[in-house]
């Protein structure tokens, strides 16, 4: 009960797993709290990734000419998650990584998931070891897998997963299958299940997918009214500010409290949770909220989960549940842009956002204030 009390005491995010797979986890440094530190634009990939995975969506026709919808934000996403992009490393103009990115000797010590042992099948050509198998490269491919599916991006007739244009394209091929139509959610969930078994491993490409994807493009104001337009531009003043548990209020970003319910605390970081930021942006307007997200469902007219996300207008209120249908059950909260675009504090470890109203689950409609 005490455990319940406290997970109503503030805006939450639904859980949403981070693990990475033994496959992904790098030699050369731990990932961050859940691999999700920044936010969602494009401003954090290096250029020269960012060009990969334009010309990789690009090109993959060429070689899964049934493939549909394959675009750089699910590129992204995917390396986002395996190698953060690669940065760090030195990327050359004709996209060789150096140094190369290698992840742990898959040998079944069952060390963060590392059950199975991989034999050698590649005589350490690509993953420097003969010893077994690793994950190598920006996308953390096998070399089993590499020999299958692997193609040269450019002129130099080797098909190196090292390479960032190589790499890419290798990876739109195996996301394509023999021939997906990513633009369906099933479908796209199905290609990153594919690429490794997990359901955390997934949510959490998904949700760098949705935010790169809402990044591409930012929302456009012009034609909203004044007040509208207050509300949205301070949440968006905000974007970068650290998720922080229990913080934020009308007044402005401020230290949170211990704990959320995987026990992050926020009693050491000066930002915003969810409730706390529409609390923040509304109060430019003269409207004051209750500070947790379920209680600002009762604010203003109710817009029915049942109408869908098109019903939303910007500046109206978005809120997500465990239950939809039963406003005790909201866990989240953010402010619709337009465009299938909010703005969001989505969980510990991320800072606020554009995100796609898609990004989070259990939609639970709306609430219009303005």
């Amino acid at each position: 009960m005490v455990a319940l009390l406290m997970f109503a005491a503030v805006c939450c995010a639904a859980p949403v797993g981070n693990t990475i797979s033994a496959y992904v986890a790098l030699e050369t440094g731990a990932q961050d709290d859940g691999g999700i530190a920044e936010g969602g634009s494009a401003a954090d990939i290096p250029p020269r990734m960012l060009a990969a995975y334009k010309t990789a969506a690009a090109q993959v026709g060429t070689y899964v000419p049934k493939c549909r919808g394959m675009r750089w934000p699910i590129l992204a996403g995917i390396a986002k998650v395996e190698s953060n992009h690669a940065i760090g490393r030195t990327i050359a103009a004709g996209g060789d990584i150096r140094p190369k990115i290698y992840g742990v000797l898959l040998g079944g010590s069952g060390t963060g998931g590392n059950a199975t042992a991989f034999p050698d099948t590649d005589g350490g050509t690509w993953d420097g070891t003969a010893n077994g198998e690793r994950a190598l490269g920006p996308f953390q491919f096998l070399p089993s897998t590499w020999k299958s599916i692997g193609k040269d991006a450019g002129s130099d007739k080797i098909a190196d997963p090292h390479n960032a244009d190589d790499a890419a394209l290798g990876a739109a091929i195996y996301l394509c299958g023999g021939g997906r139509d990513l633009t369906k959610r099933s479908q796209l969930k199905s290609a990153i299940w594919q690429y490794n078994h997990s359901n955390e491993y997934v949510a959490n490409v998904l949700g760098w997918i949705d935010q790169y994807t809402a990044a591409a493009k930012d929302p456009d104001l012009k034609n909203l009214s004044r007040k509208v337009r207050t509300v949205i531009e301070a949440a968006l003043s905000q974007r970068g500010m650290p998720y922080s548990w229990g913080g934020g209020n009308a007044s402005g970003p401020s230290y949170g409290i211990c704990c959320s319910p995987s026990g992050k605390s926020g009693a050491t970081i000066k930002g915003f949770d969810c409730s706390g930021l529409t609390q923040y942006a509304y109060a430019k307007v003269g409207i004051s909220l209750p500070r947790v997200a379920a209680p600002q469902a009762g604010a203003g007219q109710r817009i029915p989960a049942s109408l869908g996300t098109g019903a939303l207008k910007p500046g109206d209120l978005v809120f997500y549940g465990y239950a939809p249908g039963r406003d005790s059950t909201i866990y989240h909260v953010g402010i619709y842009t337009g465009g299938g675009q909010m703005v969001n504090a989505a969980r510990p470890g991320t800072v606020i956002r554009l995100d796609s109203v898609n990004a989070m689950s259990g939609y639970a409609g709306g609430a219009r204030l303005l």
